[in-house]
């Protein structure tokens, strides 16, 4: 098996409904699991997700969960999702449904560089970079 880097989010209560809106941007398919599930069926916190990932095509996986119970939920801190390639249709997509209802730090276009780059955070407080470069001649 080869080695996967896969970004790890975690939700103050609704990592379901996060985990479904990522599945919705980005396809694939979602596999979530509750504390309840795992040995805490009368926990108040029973439906809470222990685990979720969302393994999309194109080889992307996000995984996240709900903070554990009795440990304080830190959102957003010191790191951005990167999305980044040369399929600019998929990545303006991608964009649009991670932007919509959040709150855009730079808008999605042309950048010195010369990539269209952008960056939001998402209705969850996931922060996003986007970068789309020129197809290679």
């Amino acid at each position: 098996m080869a080695v996967r880097l896969n970004p790890y989010l975690n939700f103050d209560g609704d990592a379901r409904e996060a985990m479904e809106f990522y599945r919705d941007v980005f396809g694939g398919t979602l596999t979530l699991s509750t504390y309840g599930e795992f040995g805490q069926p009368d926990a108040p916190d029973a439906d809470k997700i222990m685990h979720g990932m969302l393994e999309a095509p194109g080889g992307l996986t996000l995984m996240g969960a709900d903070a554990p119970p009795g440990t304080a939920h830190t959102p957003g801190g010191a790191f951005s999702v990167s999305l980044s390639g040369d399929d600019a249709a998929a990545l303006r997509g991608y964009w649009e449904k991670l932007s919509a209802g959040g709150a855009v730090a730079v808008p999605l276009e042309r950048q010195m560089w010369g990539d269209v780059f952008g960056m939001c955070t998402d209705r969850f407080g996931t922060p996003w970079m986007v970068d789309i470069t020129e197809p290679a001649a």
